[in-house]
């Protein structure tokens, strides 16, 4: 009989012990598991920042130039290599190396930061045709057909360089009989690339 009593108070003090250690592991706001906890993978880059560039030589027939891309519907500058020799560059050979970084991809590291173009991939850039201003340049398709963000791209990446730019503005015409047109970059246009500043057709002197 007092055998029997002896292993009652040890089971009732056994119980008051496990009690006891869940009510202390709850109040420190600790859940038990019995499986390992997974915190899932590291935060991400902060979006919009601009990856480190490339350190490795650059082409001897090549410049360095910034282009503008879309982030958080935001315009926002990465460096590129286009490859012109810069003492030879002519206008429209300049126009077409840009142009080109614009229609493609951003590489992996600028997309996990949030980095995109609107600008597609087949589009064309040419001169003036006949009875277009001298610093005129004609695209595969008319500017206004283009999205807001891509027409955004091109004028803000063109007017970061000087021979593409005339009194300020970047003239562009399409395929068809329109008149080329006067596109600005400002700072409006870059917080918001939806509304692209035109000031018109160009009249011819």
């Amino acid at each position: 009989m007092i055998r029997s009593e002896g292993r009652g108070r040890r089971l009732a003090a056994a119980v008051a012990g496990a009690v006891l250690c869940a009510a202390l592991a709850a109040g420190c706001g600790i859940r038990t598991t019995s499986v390992p906890v997974d915190a899932g993978p590291a935060p991400s880059r902060v979006p919009c920042e601009t990856p480190s560039p490339d350190s490795t030589a650059q082409p001897s027939q090549s410049i360095g130039a910034e282009v503008y891309l879309v982030c958080n519907s935001q315009l926002v500058t990465v460096d590129r290599t286009v490859e012109v020799q810069e003492a030879k560059a002519g206008r429209l050979t300049l126009a077409v190396a840009l142009l080109n970084e614009l229609r493609k991809e951003p590489p992996a590291p600028e997309r996990q930061a949030g980095f995109t173009t609107d600008v597609p991939a087949t589009l064309r850039v040419s001169g003036p045709r006949t009875g277009d201003p001298k610093g005129a340049l004609r695209l595969s398709e008319q500017p206004e057909d283009l999205t807001p963000e891509a027409l955004a791209q091109i004028v803000c990446t063109y007017t970061e360089s000087d021979p593409l730019v005339q009194d300020g503005t970047v003239l562009l015409g399409g395929p068809g009989a329109y008149a080329a047109r006067g596109y600005l970059c400002t700072a409006e246009t870059k917080a918001s690339p939806k509304a692209v500043p035109t000031l018109g057709a160009v009249r011819l002197s």
